[in-house]
């Protein structure tokens, strides 16, 4: 970093990092901004370059926070929600909103519920992460942030390599030596090595140069790391643009910020912890939006598309849903029903003819038998029609029993069947009221285990 910054900047750099805590930072989620919610951020310090961000002035316990689970905030790291720079960018440059983005690297969440925030309605997003016990998290949070134009798949980048000029923005946040996580990740200061830098930035190349061929000439990158060195950053930007064929595009910053350079937050200059970003675009000619097709021309495969045979009970889950008419119901496996708006169908299908899909659209429905039970992304989803279950609110101390997948009652005015409760009117999820007592239906993997009390 001496050499990089000087000698005194970098000793400022490594005071920080070893001698002071890092800032706590959180991401509100618009579609379940509750007026409570808002009033109780309002006087909070915002994150400069997010307009959703805010700083808390101490860490509280966001696992016993039912708004957390419900997805109303995510917990992010301040400096990665430049994100939304990056987008503002885009969009200013672009005449046409993009239609097909991907996240290459998504697991936790944090930059693709953000992404998932900022696109346009009419836009696809594609959150993959290559691990598949991480791909599983990643495809929680996006359930809980509740938006339904989004894909979930667990593949490594050269998977998507038939995906010829697909994606009109792709997200790498890859992986790096974390550098940015010293302060508060003592293994990330055992594990560093000039080694592990280099090998890094082989792995980094490697990442981008499988996923090129996926983007489409004027097309962007969003690349960044959460480290600090200039092999990982600057030098494997200059060598995506030299090998192949890219322009770094300027994003506008203001210098109270604090970020040096392009772009980079170091904790000492800004309110965050290490992250570095580069915006670029795909040099080429821009091409007709063809859908890419394996077999056969692009018109043939889009007239099979249109033919699909019924599914049993697609009319009476379709009601659960709000403009249920502009969604498709299809069979994401043999027992479920799930829900895509019907111009993301056709991609949605090749997507999921392509690499391995954990979700797409709404789970809506588990058929046993003749019954359906409602799923619980329903209860998170914002397609959820507004009247197509009764709901019930609980209390903080009932929220969290709830959460903890505990047994709970509900007052004797609430209809019996399925229900959803809420907590601060966010919904957290189903349950079978049978009068006397309500089955519990959270998902069993994402119950709360701390027994810590409220």
């Amino acid at each position: 970093m001496a050499e990089c910054l000087g000698s005194q900047e970098a000793e400022a750099l490594c005071h920080v990092l070893t001698q002071t805590a890092p800032p706590v930072s959180i991401r509100l989620n618009p579609l379940k901004l509750t007026p409570a919610l808002a009033a109780e951020t309002e006087g909070l310090k915002p994150v400069a370059w997010c307009a959703k961000g805010r700083y808390l002035p101490e860490r509280p316990s966001f696992t016993l926070d039912p708004r957390l689970h419900a997805g109303a905030y995510y917990v992010q790291e301040a400096s990665s929600m430049f994100i939304e720079q990056a987008w503002q960018t885009i969009a200013a440059h672009d005449a046409a909103p993009p239609r097909r983005v991907l996240d290459l690297c998504a697991a936790p969440g944090g930059k693709s519920t953000l992404w998932r925030s900022l696109l346009p309605d009419d836009a696809l997003l594609i959150a993959n992460e290559p691990m598949r016990q991480r791909a599983q998290i990643l495809a929680e949070n996006l359930t809980k942030w509740g938006h339904p134009a989004t894909i979930v798949t667990s593949a490594y980048p050269e998977e998507f390599a038939s995906l010829r000029h697909f994606f009109d923005i792709v997200a790498t946040d890859v992986p790096c030596s974390g550098e940015g996580m010293f302060r508060k990740d003592e293994q990330a200061r055992d594990e560093w090595s000039p080694q592990a830098v280099a090998a890094c930035a082989e792995r980094q190349w490697q990442i981008v140069s499988d996923i090129w061929q996926t983007l489409r000439p004027g097309g962007w990158l969003v690349y960044s790391t959460c480290t600090f060195n200039r092999l990982e950053d600057e030098e494997l930007t200059q060598r995506i643009c030299s090998e192949l064929g890219a322009e770094v595009v300027e994003i506008p910053i203001r210098p109270e910020w604090g970020i040096v350079g392009n772009y980079h937050f170091y904790p000492h200059h800004a309110e965050g912890e290490g992250f570095y970003l580069a915006l670029l675009r795909k040099l080429g000619a821009e091409e007709a939006d063809e859908r890419p097709c394996r077999k056969n021309g692009g018109r043939e495969k889009r007239r099979r598309e249109g033919k699909t045979p019924a599914v049993k009970h697609a009319a009476a889950v379709a009601g659960w849903l709000s403009g249920s008419d502009d969604y498709r119901i299809f069979r994401p496996s043999d027992t479920h029903l799930a829900a895509i708006r019907r111009d993301f169908a056709p991609d949605a299908a090749l997507i999921a003819s392509t690499v391995r899909t954990l979700t797409a659209g709404v789970l809506l429905a588990e058929e046993k038998g003749a019954k359906l039970i409602p799923q619980h992304a329903l209860a998170l989803s914002a397609a959820r029609a507004e009247g197509a279950f009764p709901t019930a609110e609980l209390d903080r101390q009932t929220a969290i029993a709830y959460l903890r997948r505990e047994a709970i009652a509900l007052p004797p005015d609430v209809p019996r069947g399925y229900v959803v409760v809420t907590f601060d009117r966010l919904p957290l999820g189903f349950v079978n009221n049978l009068g006397q007592r309500a089955n519990n239906l959270y998902p069993d993997p994402w119950k709360i285990k701390t027994r810590a009390e409220i």
